[in-house]
């Protein structure tokens, strides 16, 4: 998971970050947040080496104020089934 965060907030800069980040297929979500974190992004990489080569990517697709990643360990649940009542 790669948590990032803006100190701009245009619709010209959101639209060049989304557009360059379309063009990244590593990334797999990208979502906007409300909080201390502007955009949230699920990246798929073999090892660090490959999550590098991402990032170099990723902070070549529009100015950033910050970017962090955290690196899950174990897949322990991951579901697409929605809870809907009977």
């Amino acid at each position: 998971m790669v948590a990032v965060r803006t100190a701009q907030h245009t619709d010209e800069w959101l639209q060049a970050f989304a557009d360059g980040i379309a063009r990244i297929p590593e990334v797999v979500e990208f979502y906007r947040m409300s909080g201390e974190i502007d955009y949230l992004l699920k990246v798929v990489a073999r090892d660090i080496g490959d999550y590098d080569r991402i990032y170099r990517k990723l902070i070549h697709v529009a100015p950033l104020h910050d970017v962090s990643s955290s690196f899950a360990m174990q897949e322990i649940k991951s579901t697409t089934a929605l809870p809907l009542a009977d």
